[in-house]
């Protein structure tokens, strides 16, 4: 998992959104990632729905959101429900969406002001470690 703050404008906005590629700010992503206004983590992890886990989605709350937009990919698809139920005992809320209408609901969050974290599924994305990275992008 590799993590950036953003030092120039203070905020990470989703610029675009195509199959296979997300643009935030003035950089393209070709991988599933999680997005907040402030920290933008790249080789998240899940290719697929099929391979989203708990550890994936522990590293969204750690992000300390007050809602969770999950973007399932091109269509939206609802994870297991034990891994549901197990995030939604957290007392954070749970969006679930396919990836375009996350894109677009996490900027209408984050301009609100909302401590929103957009975790993003691009279908066809290769599978990831995680890497950590402090330095900006």
């Amino acid at each position: 998992m590799k993590m950036s703050l953003d030092g120039a404008e203070g905020v990470y906005r989703i610029l675009g959104y195509s199959d296979g590629e997300i643009r935030i700010n003035d950089q393209r992503h070709g991988e599933s990632l999680l997005v907040s206004p402030d920290t933008l983590v790249t080789e998240w992890g899940p290719a697929s729905m099929e391979a989203l886990t708990r550890t994936h989605l522990d590293s969204a709350l750690e992000l300390n959101p007050e809602v969770i937009l999950l973007g399932t990919g091109s269509t939206q698809v609802f994870p297991d429900r034990e891994l549901m139920r197990s995030l939604l005992q957290s007392g954070i809320g749970l969006e679930i969406m396919d990836t375009a209408s996350a894109c677009r609901t996490y900027n209408i969050l984050m301009s609100e002001g909302r401590r929103v974290v957009a975790a993003l599924i691009l279908d066809g994305a290769e599978e990831t470690g995680l890497r950590a990275d402090s330095s900006p992008d």
